[in-house]
């Protein structure tokens, strides 16, 4: 796979991640890195005063930085922005090599006569795509991918290799979904026998929708509704290893960190917060813009409410009531 790389002057991109240029326009930017590994060309920031000398004293070319250092003597360009490592994103993504990829079908690939590829698609090695199919123009699908029947990917979708797509699940646009994952599995739901003792299957036969600008991390699984819709809403991003139960309600701009789990019929409201480790039992509700911190849990039909504060320990509570039990039990184990 070739990558074809991308430079910008700092002017040029300054215009592109609407910065204010402080300095020499013609510089020309290559890449991104860290104060400490950048070398001529290298575009670094700095988040606050206190990391602008060791930015202006790097080998970097320029420097983005906040309106703190809108007097600071340089000579380097500086990119002046209200929201510097927000303004850093952009740039890389500007800069950054881009993988250079061939539309088309590769000859191992499998797919059914009735799928339908839009123009520009990228087909690797040893995929599968089922009946009735359907994928959005410019977008990738990563070797040993499965996609089953009815499946529909829209436009400018990456599914990196290995990842498994199960019948009727739909991803809409810019959607980036990382090796291992597996869409649209059926949920743990099991009705059990009084009189036997043993567990059947109940239907596991719903829906799960992908909005536009998602991503899911490598090796996440997202089951699909029991009888309804499991749903993750536009933008929200998913890192490794989230296991997301059947029937869950997930908002839009949601983050949630690695290892986490989310049982059945849980509804995650737009713009929370949960890193990592967190717990998540059924028919929970977490309410909009909420933080779980690591590790928290939330047991059964619990209601988490407070834009912008932080929850923590199990069962989760606001951190500071969580803290001030601590410092009791502290001084408690004191006394004995």
């Amino acid at each position: 796979m070739k990558r074809a790389s991308r430079a910008h002057s700092a002017k040029e991109l300054a215009e592109l991640i609407d910065a204010r240029l402080v300095g020499t326009e013609s510089v020309t930017l290559t890449g991104i890195a860290s104060v400490t590994s950048a070398k001529a060309g290298d575009l670094v920031f700095a988040q606050e005063q206190s990391g602008l000398d060791a930015a202006l004293r790097s080998k970097a070319s320029a420097v983005i930085a906040g309106e703190f250092a809108n007097r600071t003597p340089s000579s380097k360009p500086l990119l002046i922005s209200a929201q510097p490592r927000l303004a850093f994103a952009r740039a890389a993504e500007l800069l950054s090599a881009k993988p250079s990829r061939k539309a088309g079908i590769h000859k191992t690939a499998i797919v059914h006569q009735t799928a339908r590829l839009g123009k520009g698609v990228t087909v690797d090695e040893r995929v599968v795509i089922g009946e009735k199919a359907q994928i959005g123009q410019n977008s990738w699908i990563g070797a040993g991918c499965v996609i089953a029947s009815g499946v529909e990917i829209g436009r400018h979708c990456e599914l990196y290799p290995n990842v498994t797509i199960y019948p009727g699940v739909i991803l809409g646009n810019r959607v980036i979904v990382h090796s291992g994952a597996v869409l649209g599995s059926d949920g743990f739901g099991y009705v059990r026998d009084e009189k036997t003792g043993c567990y059947e299957k109940f239907p596991q036969t719903g829906r799960l929708e992908i909005e536009d600008d998602v991503e899911i991390g490598a090796n996440s699984t997202i089951d699909r509704g029991a009888l309804d819709l499991t749903r993750i809403g536009r933008g929200s991003k998913i890192d490794n290893l989230v296991h997301v139960g059947h029937n869950v309600l997930i908002g839009k701009n949601v983050v949630i960190a690695a290892q986490t789990g989310i049982s059945g019929s849980a509804v995650i409201e737009d713009n929370v917060v949960i890193a990592g480790q967190v717990g998540i039992a059924d028919h929970v509700r977490i309410e909009e813009g909420a933080i779980l911190g690591a590790q928290a849990g939330v047991p059964s039909n619990k209601v988490i409410r407070g834009k912008g504060i932080v929850f923590w320990g199990t069962p989760a509570r606001p951190i500071r009531q969580y803290l001030k039990e601590l410092a009791a039990l502290g001084r408690l184990a004191k006394k004995e």
